[in-house]
């Protein structure tokens, strides 16, 4: 028996685990670069044991993206790779980057092979969830008190703003070399982002925060006044404004105050990245862009190159971010629930990656063998949910 193994309750017994909503998925699988082969096996590993436990079929295909990609091809996003993902249901990636690549020109390294894929698939809104779990309260650099009960969803713009802004580039001026960026926003822009977040807040607790920077930035002065125009729609939530600075500080000393966090691209990233805290490692954060032809879902963490291949990656962002697909694209809500209550399932049961090993009493364990203990976890949860069905 798993050292996981769930007690059912009391005079309830588990039922079949075939479920009548049959799903056929293709799912697209980019590994990247440095620690995403890793993680990616391992959210496989837990979405093949879900299929089998109710009978859907999930079919996998792998391509080169990132690194791997212009080792192989010369070029960050390869034809073929971009081709497979728009004929997908859904991308699962794993991480995108090199320091190898870093002498490249910019349109050539890994990094632009990410940004143009996800400009192809068309996802705007990127979901970005940050969960503080008891089992991890230890692993945070902040009070316990602090972050226990915290749960934000950051809703980050994903198509606009200074990445994607033109013009844009590097020249010489005066003899001196001058960079510049743009950034741009349309008010349809930030209207559908907007109406994303809003209908999150909905489903949640009915707070909205959005971010800008509205007392410099024209782009802010419109954001902020188009997502009041969109709160119009949605009187059931209750819209603050905070400048970005004020939201950083706020995150890391009253994380609790916040439900649904709505940004621009930069902030976006910048804010969820520092939000990781709270869950106590990188490796915890799952993300989900969705609103494009193909929804994408992918860790928040970078490739870590100096770990790569040593076993030694948290894959429970990867796991989670499998749990995303399932919800927002599949539809499949018990399913992602009982991936989510599997992570739960083994962090209580002590388990823990390098990362998040710190201030804890847990078992050290490997990348490997933090995804199969999820795999017989999400096994247990679908029992013990079928057995509470059944009475």
């Amino acid at each position: 028996m798993s050292p996981l193994s769930i007690r059912r309750p009391k005079g309830k017994a588990a039922t079949s685990r075939s479920t009548p909503k049959i799903m056929q998925l293709r799912i697209v699988v980019l590994p990247g670069d440095g620690v995403g082969p890793e993680v990616t096996e391992q959210a496989v590993l837990v979405l093949r044991e879900v299929a089998n436990i109710h009978g859907h079929n999930f079919h996998f295909a792998e391509h080169a993206a990132g690194g791997e990609a212009i080792r192989q091809t010369g070029s960050p996003l390869p034809p073929v790779t971009l081709d497979a993902c728009l004929a997908a249901d859904a991308v699962l990636l794993g991480a995108i980057g090199s320091p190898e690549f870093d002498h490249l020109s910019s349109d050539q390294r890994p990094e632009t092979g990410l940004l143009r894929l996800r400009k192809a698939l068309g996802g705007f809104a990127n979901l970005r969830p940050v969960n503080s779990y008891r089992a991890l309260a230890g692993a945070s650099p902040l009070r316990s008190e602090i972050v226990e009960g915290a749960d934000i969803l950051f809703v980050r713009e994903l198509l606009g703003g200074l990445y994607f802004g033109e013009p844009r580039g590097i020249t010489s001026q005066n003899g001196s070399s001058v960079a510049f960026n743009t950034m741009r926003y349309s008010a349809s822009e930030i209207e559908r982002v907007a109406r994303v977040a809003f209908a999150a807040a909905m489903q949640r607790g009915r707070r909205l925060t959005s971010v800008d920077k509205a007392n410099v930035l024209e782009t802010s002065q419109l954001w902020r006044q188009t997502v009041s125009r969109i709160a119009l729609e949605y009187p059931q939530v209750a819209l603050d404004h905070l400048y970005v600075d004020a939201a950083a500080m706020h995150i890391i000393t009253n994380p609790k105050r916040f439900d649904v966090i709505l940004t621009e691209n930069l902030f976006g990233d910048i804010l969820s990245d520092e939000a990781a805290v709270i869950a106590g490692s990188l490796g915890m954060l799952a993300s989900g862009t969705i609103g494009g032809a193909v929804d994408l879902y992918e860790p928040v963490h970078g490739s870590a190159p100096d770990i790569a291949g040593k076993n030694l990656a948290n894959p429970l962002g990867a796991i989670a971010s499998a749990a995303m697909l399932l919800r927002h694209t599949a539809r499949l809500e018990d399913e992602a629930a009982d991936i989510e209550a599997a992570i739960q399932f083994v962090l209580d049961a002590g388990y823990r990656t390098a990362d998040i090993a710190r201030g804890t009493d847990g078992r050290l364990i490997s990348t490997m063998e933090m995804g199969q203990l999820v795999s017989e976890a999400a096994a247990e949860a679908a029992d013990m949910r079928h057995a509470y069905h059944a009475v």
